[in-house]
């Protein structure tokens, strides 16, 4: 059962003429998703066409509104009315269920043999811990449709690159601290590329955009290289970082 959050506590940080920030928690916790979830349908219901977009984190649910059609004291209140009697959603409610089809492989996951080699493990094996796990996402930002996902297996625990690169490739499979991501599209990135997937993370055709949401399930599920050329993957290799 999900922990009740002390919702008088809740506090709603002004983020520009056009958003407020939601903080429901101070820590996360797999058990702030209910929470975040019920925030993020009950927003969509009461603003309504008002509502431009909604980007949740591990403890906050950033509301982006139309100042045009709602003010940023209507938004406020709108809001206050929604914590006052806000419930979490079914926590038997898993999400969506994400396959998401990788090709796991040195020359598009440069850093597959280093985290090998930093756990001990043959890179079958890293590959057979990260595909086998299902993954939540408990969180959506850095870039439009990228989710943070966890927890990986503990023997893949790995630091952030010390030097970023300037550019991922869209469709990149990648691991931080335990969490696991995607990259949705070609920006700069210090995570540690395992391998590369052909789904289409982030869409401006689809509803929502993003393939994910918080709360969803997601498996990395290894594909051969032709298989993620005929879905339309990108084979085009890359250095390993310095």
């Amino acid at each position: 059962m999900s922990r009740t959050p002390a919702l008088h506590r809740s506090t709603l940080e002004s983020a520009g003429l056009d958003s407020w920030i939601v903080r429901l928690f101070e820590d996360i916790d797999e058990h702030n998703l209910p929470w975040l979830s019920a925030l993020s349908r009950r927003c969509e219901q009461v603003f309504g066409g008002a509502l431009v977009d909604l980007v949740p984190s591990y403890t906050t649910l950033l509301v982006v509104f139309d100042p045009l059609r709602v003010s940023p004291s209507e938004a406020r209140t709108m809001l206050l009315r929604i914590l006052a009697d806000l419930e979490p959603d079914d926590s038997s409610h898993e999400g969506q269920v994400h396959e998401l089809h990788t090709w796991y492989d040195p020359r598009v996951g440069p850093e597959l043999s280093r985290v090998a080699e930093q756990a001990g493990m043959t890179v079958s094996d890293v590959i057979d811990a990260h595909s086998q796990q299902v993954y939540r996402v408990f969180a959506l930002g850095f870039a439009p449709g990228f989710a943070f996902m966890g927890l990986t297996d503990p023997r893949l625990e790995c630091a952030r690159l010390e030097t970023p690169r300037r550019r991922v490739p869209p469709g990149s499979v990648a691991l931080a601290g335990r969490q696991t991501a995607a990259y949705p599209a070609a920006t700069p990135g210090g995570w540690n590329l395992l391998g590369r997937t052909s789904a289409r993370l982030f869409d401006r055709e689809r509803k929502g955009f993003s393939l994910m949401r918080v709360g969803d399930q997601v498996r990395f599920v290894p594909v051969s290289r032709e298989q993620f050329e005929r879905e339309g993957g990108d084979t085009t290799p890359m250095e390993p970082s310095s």
